[in-house]
């Protein structure tokens, strides 16, 4: 859990920044980025010479050879600004130094070959410097939350905001996915890679002990989570975040994964996404598959983004794994072919388990569009015998601009809404994954929550088409032309209201017309 110093420290470091004349968000998370991962090398230089003392061995791998001593953190912070300014920006300085490690492996080395150092101040850069030097991130958690909580100053700026996904609806998405231990997990447009911390922070919880065993950590850390980022920046930013959450080789690619570089086929078990959309993809630079998928003629010249999304998760997918994927709310009724066609693939090719509406504030202030969570398992056969529909109608927040924070605090996070002590018209959210996985079944989890709901009154409930919540068959589906939307099934109940004749208000009127005239006259004959 993050601390109050810690965001006070940021938020310093932050404004530190703005007053000497950085103001784009992105930029400064570049530099921040950067100067973290100068201070964890030599932070990893120490352990080695520790390790190397200890042992009384020489140091195996140093990052650091002796003439490179001026370079390490510890060393060159001590030094006044200009010293430390000319250390930067010299021939095999500092910043030479990390843009020419990405020779010695490792994705986030690689990714700073391409980094630009653009503080251009020697007083900005010491302040900097000081101020990261005494950030209190010497475990992995702490690590992880600081650098997330950095991440959230590109939303709340106000630029760049759409890279990242609120993290109450990736810790929805991740909570309805369950994810286990031995899972392929992949963001095909990963952004600063929210969904795969998301998964880390979920299997942290929920299954502390195996981070003990050998096997799973080697899994962990070397080919459970993959990327595709077609913005190299974000790729550093995402490789950090993971690094930060203790993934030592996450297999992000830089490449746009709809392109005809990307042939992955039936590979992983769990993919999460909030893929772009409302643009559209050049029809030549996409993978032969996703045209055929979505019915594109020979004529066609592009194709929209969040089709083309759905359509490779689908082929990624290895059969049995499973997806939560954010899509506008026109792929659940969109009248094109390629609309269609995607609808037809998930209802009869596939299991579609759910989709979840969400209100159209969810991604307030920098955009309204109305989106929905499709939720779905790859068979390749069919499967879809009924979809559960739910509308959300509030998320923990305020759905103006504000999106200020609704009800309780969570305990452990209190940027985010309670996910214990909630009151439903605040948050919808606890209902949502305690309904699904008593449907489903799916898990122990499932059984907590009959104690409180049977299954059999949530079966009921969700039969009830003027509720909140309810099954559709996938004939009745069909049958609309495969139409996702909920308002579609939704059953609105007309109360009958009666009036009062006209004839006895008038008689009413009068009535009071008299009594008025009356209560006038003896008025008058008080004041005589």
């Amino acid at each position: 859990m993050l601390t109050g110093q810690q965001r006070t420290d940021i938020d310093k470091i932050w404004k530190e920044f703005w007053q000497n004349g950085m103001t784009d968000p992105l930029s400064i998370i570049k530099q921040i980025t950067y100067l973290l991962f100068i201070r964890n090398l030599d932070r990893q230089q120490e352990l080695k010479e520790k390790q190397a003392n200890k042992l009384k061995m020489p140091i195996q791998d140093p990052i650091y050879l002796e003439d490179q001593r001026e370079l390490r953190w510890n060393v060159f912070k001590t030094k006044d600004p200009e010293q430390m300014f000319r250390l930067f920006r010299k021939e095999d300085g500092v910043f030479d130094f990390i843009k020419s490690i990405g020779q010695k492996g490792g994705l986030f080395a690689e990714t700073m070959r391409y980094a630009n150092f653009d503080i251009n101040s020697p007083k900005l850069l010491d302040r900097i410097v000081q101020m990261i030097d005494k950030l209190k991130i010497d475990d992995i958690d702490s690590k992880g939350d600081v650098y997330e909580y950095l991440l959230s100053k590109l939303a709340t700026a106000g630029i760049n905001g759409q890279f990242r996904t609120p993290k109450h609806i990736i810790r929805l998405m991740v909570d309805l996915l369950q994810p286990q231990t031995d899972e392929l997990v992949c963001d095909p447009a990963a952004g600063t890679a929210g969904f795969l911390v998301g998964v880390v922070e979920y299997l942290r919880e929920h299954y502390p002990d195996e981070f003990y065993k050998k096997e799973f950590r080697q899994h962990f850390n070397n080919g459970m989570f993959s990327g595709f980022e077609s913005d190299n920046t974000m790729v550093g930013i995402s490789a950090m975040n993971l690094q930060m959450h203790g993934i030592d080789n996450p297999k992000l690619k830089y490449m746009d994964a709809l392109s005809n570089d990307n042939t992955v086929k039936d590979k992983y078990s769990l993919i999460l996404a909030n893929p772009p959309f409302s643009g559209s993809a050049d029809y030549d630079g996409i993978e032969l598959s996703l045209k055929k998928s979505l019915d594109l003629g020979k004529t066609a010249k592009t194709a929209k983004t969040e089709l083309l999304f759905v359509s490779l998760m689908l082929r990624m997918l290895k059969p049995g794994g499973r997806c939560a994927v954010i899509v506008p709310a026109g792929v659940l009724f969109g009248s094109t072919k390629s609309h269609l066609a995607v609808r037809q693939l998930l209802v009869d090719e596939n299991q579609l388990q759910a989709v979840i509406s969400m209100p159209s504030g969810v991604f307030k202030p920098y955009t309204g569009v109305a989106t929905a969570i499709l939720l779905f398992t790859k068979t390749g056969t069919g499967g879809t015998n009924r979809v559960w529909f739910y509308d959300m109608k509030a998320d923990g927040y305020s759905l103006d601009d504000k999106r200020e924070l609704l009800g309780k605090p969570d305990e452990d996070n209190p940027d985010l809404p309670s996910m214990r002590n909630y009151r439903l018209e605040e948050n919808n959210i606890p209902d949502i994954i305690e309904k699904f996985h008593v449907i489903a079944d799916s898990s122990s989890r499932g059984v907590e929550a009959q104690r409180n709901m049977t299954k059999q009154t949530i079966e009921n409930a969700a039969n009830d088409r003027t509720a909140q919540q309810f099954f559709v068959t996938a004939d009745e589906i069909r049958a609309e032309n495969y139409n996702l939307s909920f308002n579609l099934y939704q059953k609105i109940v007309h109360e009958q209201v009666k009036y009062t004749a006209p004839k006895v208000i008038i008689e009413r009127i009068s009535k009071m017309d008299e009594e008025r005239k009356q209560l006038m006259n003896e008025l008058g004959g008080l004041l005589g």
